[in-house]
């Protein structure tokens, strides 16, 4: 039987109960219907020590401390793991994990603003609702007393340096990148060449709805828009026919832009004393941040949840994040349309999704092999769980807690470790990619190996206080989430036997070591 009708006849056979399972359940259905089909073996659940480690990661945006990985561990419960995954969800360390999460990826290290950050942070303590926060973005409303950082995503790419004009282009390319999943960037001047899918249509149509959009203020960061709203005329290089767009999304009808008698364009005129840049009949802004971020826009549900997916899983159903195409399926079709229908349904609410993905066994299997395989299979199959190098911030906040580190100590590092392991302004994060410098930053920073040194309060100092064995432990425990092996008992032994004047130094050797290591700066 092919493999296309193996998979359906699997999905087929859960059909009857379907509509009585959690999602979760129907994630794992389809991942494994497809692994099946196509002879690929899937691995074991992580024992609790991984899952620990990846749970806090995922949510509270570092590895977990000693006293809450022991507590774990210890734990019989059968639901343990789904407990986990509440509690962490609840906590006030959520928030601030997701706009660390949330600001990379929408602003790709742009810059950063106090009151954007605080967007953030307000919106995922509250649950915002996705679609609210993409409207906000989008409308960048100078009238929006409540949260006006909001404005910031639209307002920093508005925002010109030197004599350099205004990245137009670039604004319109990361509208449709990063609420669309879909990169229009050489549409500007002709159809995609080798993507059929992607028209001139669709950029110059994008690109009407912000060409009349300026900065009022790059200190408030207050975005305007000029009155002079009509379509935008254009031609491709190669056939040169002319042709005209109003504000168009990608597939969809233009919208209509209505007569307004000349200097009556605006219901709230521009004040030029306080700067405000007033407010327009007809919003360009106010109708994409309407249309665009709605159940029925389906570029738009489908790349949020593709890009949920790829938070928790490391890779997007439909990879790369950008390129949703006829040419670029989903892995798994059925899944990806699953996941923005029921995201949809839940009014785009992130927890929930985040969640289910969570309790999935997907998300839980192991980082290792099944048992006999010799190399991975396809990533694209989900079958065991891919490592992803943690990012700047994952970094700094697991260092600080598992070296026992204070706050004053984060603040101090944090721009050292961006600077050191994030990659460069506009580049996605999809991967982290390793440098000599991020190399050099961990074997030479002082500030980093002050860390390492011992004071009553931290991990060396406490486990100088300890037996060989038991100061191992503690090492291992804090800075892996995890008991070390009998070879690594043995091997920190020996370097403990040969500096028995020096062991607090030797034990800060000892931490160094574990957390400069591959296992450490991974999400394994």
């Amino acid at each position: 039987m092919p493999r296309t009708l193996l998979v359906a006849f699997a999905l087929l056979s859960l059909g009857t109960r379907a509509g009585a399972q959690e999602l979760h359940a129907r994630i794992d259905a389809h991942v494994e219907a497809k692994s099946k089909a196509d002879g690929v073996p899937l691995s074991a659940p992580a024992d609790d020590a991984e899952f620990v480690r990846r749970a806090y990661l995922y949510f509270a945006g570092r590895v977990p401390a000693s006293d809450e990985a022991k507590a774990f561990l210890a734990d019989a419960r059968a639901d343990k793991r789904a407990k986990l995954i509440d509690q962490l969800l609840a906590a006030p360390e959520y928030a601030t994990r997701m706009t660390d999460l949330f600001h990379v990826m929408l602003m790709e290290r742009l810059g950063d603003n106090a009151e954007w950050t605080k967007f953030l942070k307000e919106s995922f303590a509250s649950n915002a609702k996705w679609d609210v926060m993409v409207r906000k973005m989008l409308r960048a409303d100078p009238k929006d007393a409540a949260q006006p950082g909001a404005a910031f995503w639209l307002a920093k790419r508005l925002d010109n340096y030197g004599q350099n004009p205004v990245d137009y282009s670039g604004l319109t390319r990361d509208v449709g990148r990063l609420f669309l999943g879909k990169n229009f960037q050489c549409c500007e001047c002709h159809d995609h060449l080798t993507v059929d899918d992607y028209k001139q249509q669709h950029f110059q149509g994008l690109h009407t709805f912000f060409k009349n959009t300026y900065l009022a203020s790059n200190t408030k960061w207050i975005v305007g828009e000029k009155p002079t709203i009509e379509k935008t005329g254009f031609a491709s290089v190669f056939t040169k026919v002319q042709m005209a767009t109003a504000p168009a999304l990608p597939g969809l009808m233009m919208i209509d832009i209505p007569a307004v008698v000349k200097g009556m364009e605006f219901s709230e005129q521009p004040d030029r004393k306080t700067g405000a840049p007033g407010v327009l009949k007809f919003s360009p802004l106010k109708e994409i941040s309407e249309r665009l971020p709605t159940k029925t826009n389906a570029d738009f549900t489908r790349n949020s949840a593709n890009r949920v997916w790829f938070l928790l899983t490391g890779r997007g159903l439909v990879h790369h994040l950008d390129l949703h195409h006829s040419r670029n399926p989903p892995s798994h079709p059925e899944l990806l349309d699953l996941l923005a229908k029921e995201f949809a349904a839940r009014d785009f609410d992130i927890k929930f999704l985040l969640r289910e993905i969570a309790l999935s066994k997907t998300y839980q299997r192991s980082s290792k092999l099944p048992t006999g395989a010799k190399e991975a299979a396809h990533p694209k199959y989900f079958a065991t769980a891919l490592e992803r190098r943690l990012t700047a911030e994952q970094l700094l906040q697991s260092v600080i807690v598992a070296t026992g580190s204070d706050a004053k100590a984060a603040d101090a590092l944090r721009a050292k470790y961006v600077k050191a392991f994030a990659n460069q302004p506009r580049e996605p994060e999809e991967e982290v990619t390793p440098s000599l410098k991020a190399a050099l930053f961990v074997l030479h920073d002082d500030a980093v190996l002050g860390l390492l040194k011992p004071t009553a309060g931290n991990l060396v100092g406490r486990a100088a206080k300890l037996s060989d064995a038991d100061a191992t432990d503690a090492l291992y425990l804090a800075l892996l989430s995890r008991a070390p092996s009998a070879d690594e008992r043995a091997a920190v032994g020996k370097v403990l036997a040969k500096h028995p004047d020096k062991r607090a130094e030797a034990l800060g050797r000892v931490a160094w070591a574990l957390l400069a290591s591959m296992e450490f700066g991974v999400n394994h």
